[in-house]
């Protein structure tokens, strides 16, 4: 279906980035103080989160070994590549393992990080490391996962999006696709993580007026942990558990998208789906609708871009600069191929299979992050 999609405003590619460790000093007293004076941007050619004083910036993720992450990871850097005052840039992977990514907290506050993102996939069994990062003076700021705590207590803020809401969006479409009758597997992430929780929170808050919509499978989801050849494998046994299954949901649809051949060889249709976009995801559904096998989908948008609101605001705290107003990144539909609003579904031939049409990321920088 040949239509246009408006990206969000695209960034500037990434030059070179020179990453001088700047000469810094850690705060040992676990003082957050306030500014005497608003902050301010260190010249008018820049955000005005970016401040006058230089800054040693890392990024700490609990597991960087998707494509999300790595998206995710391209956003980070062309956004702290508009702040001149970054002198030197970090990264760590914990490769799903807790104390790696507890370990690798603890090494980047040593080394002199003076702004930490931190992506805490193990949730409150990274608030320790948090706290006592944010004690030592570091600015620490988590986001999308919540780690407990409390901001100003234990970190300085945290970046959070309503994966509520997302649960709603998903159920609200359902009640339509499925003519309010029907099985539904949903997938989520690590066990206990905060945004797969509160996905099934909002689905329920819609469906509990629709008794005839019931969910199999382990609940409130199937741990996936967000690993593509897990998720084959949970595919793979709800096929044989269950002989309807009538919609997944699921918050990584690029992960669902690589088990489509388990229905074909379980001889069963996909069924409708709401999920997280997801290029390999869309340029699928096209596949199968060429073939006559055309099934619902509902995507929201997959929020590769949140950590650039992370960013600004752990930097605009350790460089001077203005603070944003808002810590929370919004939630949005993204495609329908229902209704076709607010975007059809859509293949972009000029993108990766595992890259992302709703990314912020030009396309040859989306292709250099994935490689």
């Amino acid at each position: 279906m040949p239509t246009q999609i408006v990206r969000r405003t695209a960034v500037a590619c990434l030059g070179v980035l020179a990453l001088t460790l700047a000469a810094c000093s850690i705060n040992t007293t676990g003082h957050h103080p306030a500014p005497a004076v608003p902050g301010r941007p260190l010249n008018a050619d820049v955000p005005s989160w970016c401040g006058p004083n230089p800054v040693s910036f890392a990024l700490a993720d609990g597991f960087g070994g998707n494509n999300w992450r790595k998206v995710a990871l391209g956003e980070t850097k062309a956004e702290i590549a508009k702040c001149p005052s970054v002198t030197s840039f970090s990264y760590t992977d914990g490769q799903s393992n807790t104390q790696k990514a507890v370990s690798d907290i603890q090494g980047l506050v040593a080394k002199g990080a003076q702004a930490l993102v931190v992506f805490p996939d193990a949730g409150q069994a990274m608030l320790p490391a948090l706290r006592s990062a944010y004690r030592a003076g570091v600015i620490t700021v988590p986001y999308r996962i919540s780690p407990g705590g409390r901001p100003g207590t234990d970190y300085d803020a945290f970046v959070s999006t309503d994966f509520r809401q997302v649960g709603v969006l998903w159920a609200q479409w359902l009640v339509k696709a499925l003519h309010g009758k029907g099985n539904v597997l949903n997938l989520g992430g690590p066990s206990a993580n905060s945004q797969s929780l509160a996905e099934y929170q909002g689905m329920q808050s819609v469906l509990a007026t629709y008794p005839d919509i019931h969910f199999v499978g382990n609940t409130p989801y199937e741990v996936t942990n967000w690993d593509a050849a897990q998720t084959q494998q949970v595919i793979t046994a709800a096929l044989a558990k269950y002989p309807e299954i009538d919609a997944i949901t699921t918050d990584f649809g690029s992960a669902l998208a690589s088990s489509f051949p388990a229905f074909a060889q379980a001889g069963r249709q996909i069924p409708a789906i709401a999920t997280e976009d997801a290029n390999q995801l869309a340029c699928d559904w096209q596949q199968q609708k060429d073939a006559g096998h055309e099934f619902p989908l509902f995507t929201v948008s997959s929020q590769n871009a949140m950590p650039r609101l992370a960013v600004d605001n752990a930097v605009a705290r350790a460089s001077g600069g203005v603070i944003p107003q808002s810590t929370v990144y919004p939630q949005s539909a993204f495609e329908d191929s229902l209704s076709g609003m607010p975007h059809p579904v859509t293949c972009d031939a000029a993108l990766p299979m595992d890259a992302f049409v709703s990314s912020s990321l030009s396309a040859a920088d989306q292709i250099a992050a994935l490689q």
